[in-house]
């Protein structure tokens, strides 16, 4: 950190997927905004790798979904090994194929640090910034900010904080929030990134335990890299030797593989498989968000995925604050609407764990919504098949991609087989035909692709959006 102290709209703690999201999304919407980084460099390893469906969609209004395809892939299909032979594939999840409305429908595997990396390049892109080697020690909050305080002695002044530090989260602790949760699995972990000969980069290698005292081994190649991310699972109590000969010590007693396979270890941890939920997501000006907020197992591909979320739920609604008129209240739908949807997937990811829910549609994260929000108005008696609160799907109809149409920072106020007339609201306007995903009805969609409002009518949406002093921006920035 140099020229201290300083002053911006938005501190935001941890420049991991969650911190590095919000900034992006912030940057976008003219909002200034410091990622506050403790360590030198961006995390190095691949700890989460899978990128779910709706994440993909995040991605794709953010600007990054391009980087993001360069550098991964498809899941590749399981191969169980016995005795050095290949004794048959697994397949990881559900197979689903893309549809007009779900355009992404396979998870994309890309290692963690590679996603950090494109998040990083966006934001630098947009005019963001990351302070690396930036450690926070105390934090305090009066009516007008927050005031963090830095282990070198300086300060930051921000209009409000979010905590994107992960599981260990020291904004977190400074607030005295606590989180209750519980070990998925006493069994010590091994994940690692490495270098190995002696295996093709076609399949997960799955090497199923051997005796009671062995257990599982998993070698899966990273797509857009060299390396393979290699997890081990040890007795309840063991120690894990996360060296490079600790790596070989267990792939070879493992597998059929040498020691000598493994060439190099670039990344490794010792890790127990917990989940964890925070009492609550907010202390007046400062927000929890990722593993902050919520803490999963890696079973299922839910840790990263939720935490994007998160970001890309608090990003607007800051914004619309801080640059768009909206009221300091609608800062208090963050924890109304995440904290439910933590919780749940919470629970998928521990059935994903224990083997109870297998990796398909309850991991994909596009069934999720925000119906019961008190954001959400659906005035339709009869509502069709896209409620208010629900995602708002992709569709072509009538020359229009309708991602397309919601890309960026602003609302979007769609009719589906209707002319009614419509309020003069600020925001971009896209009409078309009847069409079966949507049916026929008026829908305002929020920046956060979810639709706000629905009605048969436009009756009632000028009031709407004039409760929510229309929290969007009466220019949009020429950067989407």
């Amino acid at each position: 950190m140099s020229e201290l102290p300083r002053t911006t709209d938005v501190l935001i703690v941890g420049a991991g997927p969650t911190g590095l999201a919000l900034g992006v999304d912030l940057a976008r919407r003219g909002v200034d905004a410091l990622v506050l980084e403790r360590a030198a460099e961006l995390f190095p390893g691949s700890r989460g790798k899978g990128l779910q469906p709706r994440t993909l969609e995040v991605f794709d209004d953010l600007g990054v979904l391009p980087a993001i395809r360069a550098a991964g892939g498809t899941y590749p299909v399981g191969m169980i090994w016995q005795d050095g032979k290949r004794a048959g594939e697994h397949h990881m999840a559900e197979p689903a194929e893309p549809t007009e409305a779900s355009p992404y429908e396979e998870p994309w595997m890309v290692a963690q640090w590679r996603t950090q990396r494109i998040l990083h390049d966006r934001l630098t892109e947009l005019g963001g910034e990351v302070a690396f080697g930036g450690e926070l020690v105390g934090l305090a909050q009066d009516e007008d900010g927050v005031t963090a305080r830095l282990a070198d002695g300086g300060t930051v002044r921000a209009r409000y904080a979010v905590a994107a530090d992960g599981g260990r989260s020291a904004v977190r602790r400074a607030l005295g929030i606590g989180m209750t949760g519980e070990d998925v699995d006493p069994h010590p972990m091994l994940v690692a990134d490495a270098r190995i000969t002696g295996l093709d980069r076609d399949n997960w290698h799955l090497f199923p335990p051997r005796g009671d005292d062995d257990g599982f081994l998993a070698i899966c190649p990273l797509s857009g890299t060299e390396d393979f991310q290699v997890v081990a699972r040890f007795p309840e109590g063991a120690t894990v030797d996360t060296s490079l000969e600790g790596v070989r010590k267990v792939v070879a007693a493992r597998s059929h593989l040498l020691p000598e396979d493994v060439t190099e270890v670039s990344w490794a941890s010792d890790f127990r498989p917990r989940v964890a939920l925070a009492d609550r997501f907010r202390d007046g000006r400062v927000f929890l968000a990722g593993d902050a907020a919520h803490v999963h197992s890696p079973a299922g591909g839910q840790g990263l995925n939720t935490s994007v979320q998160d970001a890309y739920n608090l990003g607007w609604k800051l914004g619309a604050v801080l640059r768009g008129g909206a009221s300091a209240d609608l800062l208090g739908t963050y924890e109304e609407e995440r904290r439910p949807i933590a919780a749940r997937m919470l629970g998928v990811s521990t059935g994903v764990h224990r083997g109870e829910i297998r990796r398909g549609q309850a991991t994909r994260q596009l069934g999720l919504g925000y119906r019961e929000s008190s954001l959400t108005r659906e005035t339709r008696p009869e509502p069709g098949p896209v409620r208010a609160g629900d995602r708002a799907p992709d569709a072509r109809a009538d020359g229009v991609r309708l991602f397309d149409a919601f890309r960026g920072p602003h609302w979007t106020l769609l009719t589906v087989g209707t002319d009614t007339a419509l309020p003069p609201l600020p925001v971009p306007t896209v009409r078309i035909g009847h069409h079966a995903t949507y049916g026929t009805g008026v829908f305002l969609v929020r920046p956060d692709g979810y639709v706000g409002w629905a009605g048969t009518t436009a009756e009632g949406l000028a009031e709407y959006a004039g409760e929510l002093r229309l929290a969007c921006p009466t220019r949009w920035p020429a950067t989407a």
